[in-house]
C-alpha cells in the first residue's frame, strides 16, 4: 500500500499524473459510449464544466498552466494491450463480451479530443465540442483532474508530518464509517467516487479499505482501472446524459415525452436484458413513473438519485406495487450525496421491504471536511454536463431544482411536457 503522505510530498508529474490510463474512468461511460457508437455516431455535442459551489473560485485555486499540462497528458493516453485484454476477457455482471469487439477496437485507437479553456469570474470555462462518442469520454477525467489539482494546490507546502497527520485523520474517518457500515444487515455497497475524488491514490486506498473492512458486502467500484488492479467488479449502468441528448434531438413534444423511454428501450435491446436499472429523475421521477410503459416494471430496479431518499424510495415501492410487482424482489440503488448517516437512515427505513444497494461517491473518496483551515479541502459540487446536441440545447429538470440546467424557455417547455409541478429545493453538498 502506498505511503500517501510521502507520495503527496514528493509529487512529480512524470510519476504522478492525475489520469494515468483511459481506464481511469467510470464503467458507465464505456457502456454508454458503446451504445452511442452503435446508434448515434453522427451526433455532435458540447460538454462543459460547471462549478455549483460558487463560493470556491476554482480558477484562483488551480493554476491554468498545470491544468493544461494535465489535460494534455490525458490526451496523450492510449489503451494499453493488457487493458484491452482485460476488457475482452473479463466478465462484467456475470456476462462475458458485454463490450463488443467493435467497441474495443474503437477504444484501442481512441484518444481524447481537444478542449477549450477560458476563465470567467474566478471559474474555469472548460468545454469539449465534437462527436458525442468522443466528447463523452472527457467527463470523468476532466472532473478528476480539476478536483485533484485543487487538492494538490491546498497541500502544496505542507510538511511531511502535517501530511502524515492529515492522512491519518482522514483514514480514521473512513474506517469509522466502515465500522458503522458493518452493523447494517444485508449491506450491498459500491464505490462511485471517481469524478470528485481527492486524488487517484486516495480513491485506491478507500477501495482497499472497503475491501478489507466489508468483504463480500463491498460489491465493487465504478472505476475501471481500480477494478482491474484490485480484481473487483466494475459497476455502473447509465446516466442522465442519455435522456438529455435523446430529448434534445426530439422533433416535437410527443417525441420529447417518449425520449426517456426510448433510451431505456434501446438500452434493453443493446444489452440483451442485462444491466436493467432505470434512472428516472432527469425530468422528474413522479412523471416518469406515472407514464412508464409496463415493460419498465419488469426491469431489475431503479436508481434513486436526486430526490429525498425516503420519499423517492416510497415512490418506487408504490410504483412496483401498482404494476403488480413484489418490491422485495426489486432493487433500489441510492446514490445522491450519500454519507454514513444517510445510509443508516435509508437502511433502517427500507431494509426488508426491497433489495437495497448504495453507490457511495464523494463522501467516501473526498471527505476531508474540516481537516484544514477555511474548508480548503472540503469537497465541492462540480459537474461536467452535456449542454448542446446537434445545435439544440439540452435540459435537465431533476427532482431537485437546484440541479436543473438549460435555457429558461426550454425548461418551462419540458416541465409542461413532463407534467412537472412545484418542486422543493434540496441542498446540493456534493
Amino acid at each position: 500500500m502506498s505511503d500517501l503522505a510521502t507520495r503527496v510530498y514528493n509529487h512529480n508529474f512524470r510519476i504522478d499524473p492525475i489520469v494515468r490510463s483511459l481506464l481511469d474512468t467510470d464503467f458507465y461511460k464505456l457502456l454508454m459510449a458503446q451504445m452511442i457508437l452503435r446508434r448515434h455516431g453522427d451526433v455532435a455535442v458540447t460538454f462543459g464544466i460547471h462549478n455549483r459551489t460558487h463560493r470556491v473560485r476554482i480558477a484562483e485555486a488551480v493554476d491554468a498552466g498545470e491544468l493544461r499540462e494535465q489535460l494534455d497528458h490525458a490526451r496523450s493516453l492510449r489503451l494499453g494491450r493488457g487493458e484491452a485484454t482485460w476488457l475482452r476477457g473479463n466478465a462484467f455482471y456475470g456476462t462475458r463480451r458485454i463490450l463488443s469487439a467493435e467497441f474495443i477496437a474503437w477504444f484501442e485507437e481512441f484518444r481524447l479530443p481537444d478542449y477549450e479553456l477560458a476563465v470567467r469570474d474566478g471559474q474555469y470555462e472548460l468545454s469539449f465540442h465534437g462527436s458525442w462518442l468522443e466528447t463523452t469520454m472527457w467527463e470523468v477525467p476532466a472532473l478528476a483532474i480539476l478536483n485533484e489539482l485543487r487538492s494538490r494546490a491546498t497541500l502544496r507546502g505542507m510538511g511531511r508530518f502535517d501530511l502524515q497527520v492529515l492522512y491519518a485523520r482522514a483514514m480514521s474517518r473512513v474506517w469509522e464509517k466502515i465500522e458503522r457500515l458493518r452493523r447494517l444487515p444485508d449491506l450491498s455497497i459500491a464505490d462511485f467516487g471517481t469524478r470528485r475524488r481527492h486524488g487517484f491514490l486516495w480513491q485506491d486506498w478507500c477501495v482497499q479499505a472497503m475491501q478489507e473492512g466489508l468483504g463480500p458486502h463491498f460489491t465493487g467500484t465504478s472505476n475501471c482501472l481500480i477494478a482491474m488492479r484490485r480484481e473487483l467488479e466494475a459497476v455502473g449502468t447509465n446516466a442522465h446524459e442519455l435522456p438529455m441528448v435523446y430529448a434534445a434531438l426530439s422533433p416535437d413534444d410527443a417525441a420529447l415525452a417518449r425520449a426517456p423511454y426510448d433510451v431505456l428501450r434501446d438500452w434493453q435491446q443493446d444489452y440483451e436484458g442485462n444491466l436493467l436499472v432505470a434512472l428516472p429523475d432527469t425530468y422528474g421521477t413522479t412523471g416518469f413513473l406515472r407514464d412508464a410503459p409496463d415493460w419498465i416494471s419488469a426491469w431489475t430496479g431503479i436508481r434513486i438519485d436526486s430526490k429525498d431518499p425516503i420519499e423517492g424510495g416510497e415512490e418506487v415501492i408504490a410504483f412496483w406495487r401498482q404494476r403488480g410487482c413484489d418490491p422485495r424482489e426489486k432493487l433500489a440503488i441510492f446514490s445522491d450525496g450519500l454519507d454514513i448517516d444517510t445510509i443508516e437512515r435509508i437502511h433502517a427505513h427500507f431494509h426488508g421491504r426491497m433489495r437495497i444497494g448504495y453507490g457511495w461517491g464523494t463522501l467516501l473518496t473526498n471527505d476531508f471536511r474540516g481537516l484544514v483551515p477555511d474548508g480548503r479541502l472540503d469537497p465541492i459540487s462540480i459537474v461536467c454536463k452535456v449542454s448542446e446536441a446537434n445545435g439544440h440545447p439540452t435540459v435537465k429538470i431533476s427532482d431537485n431544482p437546484s440541479k436543473a440546467q438549460g435555457p429558461a424557455a426550454q425548461v418551462e417547455r419540458y416541465k409542461r411536457v413532463f407534467g412537472v409541478e412545484e418542486q422543493a429545493e434540496l441542498p446540493v453538498v456534493v
